[in-house]
């Protein structure tokens, strides 16, 4: 049966996630940039309240994946963090200039991370050549690569997804970007093994005092009062949609 990870951006939609039958959870902040490591304080949280496999990410900010050195050394710091907080998982992933996976800093990563499992993140679909990268990752023993198939969604990247599924089997190729309960079950009936979802949905601040034309974001257009979270009843849906198929 295809295994769900739901991406999560706090604690209470972690806590959603699992209650509605998600298998694992990617934990991240800052949904707007596509996800930025979360804080101690969040990370702790989880931790302590989750029971299903929480693999939080690493990326210090948003943009391309190729870091500087000092941007590099707290990735590996935030990596030991998350080993000694106890964590079964970690998601990362760096480029070098030319758009390769940068193996000498990779082998730092997977050194840092020993005892956990490393999923290679969408940075995969802005590398060069995903075969290659494909064949690297593996090497370096990471588990899975998250990948949209190096489209704008996953569903537009499934001939790649399917493509790479299908060479050697490790790392496992988990569908990600766009996966919803409208086309999941085209990663289903395609083999996929595992789906990334972010099952999410934008909600009303519970402010009643409204501070209008003032924005916090560098996007003057952000709205300050809508909130990312996951929508408990996609997550259900979509659990039972992999169990009707397995059924199948």
């Amino acid at each position: 049966m295809a295994l769900l990870e739901i991406c999560c951006y706090s604690q209470a939609s972690a806590e959603t996630a699992q209650l509605n039958g998600a298998d694992r959870i990617e934990l991240c902040a800052a949904p707007k940039e596509g996800g930025l490591t979360p804080s101690h304080g969040v990370l702790r949280l989880v931790r302590e309240t989750v029971t299903i496999p929480v693999h939080p990410i690493v990326r210090p900010r948003g943009g391309d994946f190729c870091y500087t050195d000092d941007e590099f050394s707290a990735m590996l710091d935030d990596v030991r963090l998350i080993k000694t907080l106890g964590f079964p998982g970690v998601v990362i992933g760096v480029l070098d200039e030319e758009g390769n996976v940068d193996i000498p800093r990779m082998r730092q990563i997977m050194q840092a991370a020993q005892g956990m499992a490393v999923t290679f993140h969408r940075a995969f679909d802005m590398c060069r050549n995903p075969h290659e990268a494909v064949d690297k990752l593996g090497d370096l023993g990471v588990s899975r690569i998250l990948t949209s198939g190096q489209k704008a969604s996953a569903e537009k990247g499934l001939s790649l997804i399917t493509e790479l599924k299908h060479r050697s089997g490790v790392p496992i190729i988990m569908a990600g970007a766009g996966v919803r309960v409208s086309n999941l079950h085209m990663f289903l009936d395609a083999g996929v093994e595992e789906v990334h979802s972010s099952a999410g949905m934008w909600t009303p601040s519970p402010m009643r005092y409204r501070q209008q034309g003032l924005s916090m974001s560098s996007d003057a257009q952000s709205d300050e009062y809508l909130r990312y979270c996951v929508d408990g009843e996609i997550v259900a849906e979509m659990k039972a949609m992999i169990a009707r198929h397995r059924a199948f």
